[in-house]
């Protein structure tokens, strides 16, 4: 028997009738400002780092540690909000990390030293690492047959971010100082403080929980903002009951992953989550997404490192390619414009993709085009070329980029959602701090074909292990370990 016809209706049922409506787009903006707040954090190193070095007259090795500090601390803090918000809820998650971001993002732009700098910014790398978190609390609230361009939208705060801190830097920077960049770009963080007394908790993270009315409570409110209604009857928690089976999954209503036997979801509460990922069903999920998430991020941040070292006309491997600015610094900003911008064709033709061809075609015909225009960088081009290759490179980089995000919280049950996501990201992370010291070390050293070779090849694996996966998410409900 159907489950409308038993008087029942699921979660993904509900939300698809009430549609992506006004209620979503205010979770929308508060979870996008989220990562809108973590790309100005991150962007911030880029235009910094010469300065404090001058200032306090630093060593090269102790201007890297102020980056690298940064992604140390989201290492951690991936791996332990991730834990907080699956047993402690969503809203308690990204309320604990936006306080340690603003406050510590704040602080920092009144250290008296390189040391409490250091230390204020792993904290802030600490609290961006919860970034996930935000991504799988919207990824919650969307109706399930336009899961991919929403998720797609979500991601374009990231490159507004960008875009925002590098102009706030062009026009700070000359007229104030870096302490300033420091204070005015901790003021989205404090915004999300500002806005979380009306953050709604997941009403997916409420049924899991076995607290149905307050879910419903939520549900209600969603139809009340967007103007719809309720499906008639009640409803109900889980998926996987007798009356839910009987029905017959359809092509669209498959669960992204079997429901967690009861057995394991007894286990979650006596072990980690973290140990979770490693359960018989979880296991080959986790491995595959933390290789394809090191590779994509090798290659993501390989090709943004790499273009600014071969655009750099003080290169004496490289002098192909020529700066037009007279200051380094105006090039400085204005090269973070030109790579920024280079995103948003990516993330238009992902979110052109997603939701069409689905997550596994998406990722691997963008990754297909990003190894075709980095092709013809094994051997030396003219500086057209080369700018307009790794123009194409970057914007399908962002692309494949934007959908594994999607794709990485989709696989996972709600009750280890935001630990599975958040743990890939920091495997992540890893490929993005070990490519400065491998890719763009041969760079320095006037291997440019090495160097390139590196990105084809993670490209290549990141390819092959894409179609390892043994199903798309497109268009399915998310999974949950409840009955």
């Amino acid at each position: 028997m159907d489950n409308r016809e038993a008087g029942l209706y699921t979660l993904d049922e509900a939300l698809e009738t009430l549609g992506f409506g006004r209620f979503q787009v205010f979770v929308l903006t508060y979870a996008g400002l989220g990562w809108f707040a973590e790309a100005m954090e991150i962007m911030i190193l880029s235009f910094i780092g010469q300065t404090v070095k001058s200032e306090w007259h630093l060593s090269t090795h102790h201007e890297s540690m102020l980056s690298s500090i940064v992604f140390a601390g989201m290492l951690v803090g991936a791996y332990l909000w991730g834990i907080v918000s699956d047993n402690y809820g969503r809203r308690k998650g990204f309320l604990t990390i936006t306080m340690v971001t603003s406050g510590a993002g704040l602080l920092s732009a009144f250290s008296p030293n390189y040391l409490s700098l250091v230390i204020l910014r792993g904290f802030v790398g600490f609290g961006l690492g919860g970034s996930s978190v935000f991504l799988s609390w919207f990824l919650e609230f969307v109706p399930p047959s336009s899961r991919g361009m929403w998720m797609v939208v979500f991601s374009t705060f990231w490159t507004i971010g960008s875009i925002f801190e590098a102009a706030l830097a062009w026009i700070v920077m000359p007229r104030l100082n870096w302490r300033w960049v420091l204070g005015f770009s901790s003021v989205p963080s404090f915004a999300l403080l500002f806005l979380y007394g009306i953050a709604p908790e997941s009403p997916r993270y409420l049924c899991l929980k076995g607290r149905t009315d307050d879910a419903l409570r939520i549900l209600e409110k969603i139809a009340s903002v967007n103007r719809t209604k309720l499906p008639p009857g009640n409803l109900v928690s889980g998926r996987s009951g007798d009356k839910v089976e009987e029905s017959g999954p359809s092509e669209d209503r498959t669960p992204l992953l079997p429901s967690l036997n009861q057995s394991t979801m007894q286990s979650k509460f006596d072990m980690s989550s973290f140990y979770t990922l490693f359960s018989s069903k979880l296991i080959k999920t986790t491995l595959l997404l933390w290789i394809l998430l090191f590779g994509d991020s090798f290659s993501y941040y390989g090709i943004i490192l790499i273009t600014s070292k071969l655009s750099d006309r003080r290169s004496g491997c490289f002098p192909t390619i020529q700066s037009s600015r007279n200051h380094q610094d105006d090039r400085l900003y204005v090269n973070a414009f030109i790579t920024s911008v280079a995103e948003l064709p990516g993330l238009f033709l992902s979110a052109a993709l997603v939701d069409r061809v689905g997550r596994k075609k998406s990722m691997t015909f963008l990754f297909i085009l990003a190894f075709i225009f980095l092709l013809p960088l094994l051997t030396h081009q003219s500086a057209v070329v080369t700018t307009c290759l790794l123009f194409g490179a970057r914007m399908n980089a962002m692309g494949t980029f934007t959908v594994a995000s999607i794709y990485a919280p989709e696989l996972y049950p709600t009750a280890v959602r935001t630990t599975g996501a958040g743990v890939a990201s920091a495997v992540g992370r890893i490929g993005g701090m070990v490519c400065p010291l491998v890719a763009v070390g041969l760079v320095n050293a006037c291997h440019q074909t090495a160097a390139i070779a590196l990105f084809l090849a993670a490209i290549v694996v990141s390819i092959i292990v894409i179609q390892l996966f043994p199903y798309d998410t497109k268009g399915r409900e998310l999974s949950d370990t409840t009955d």
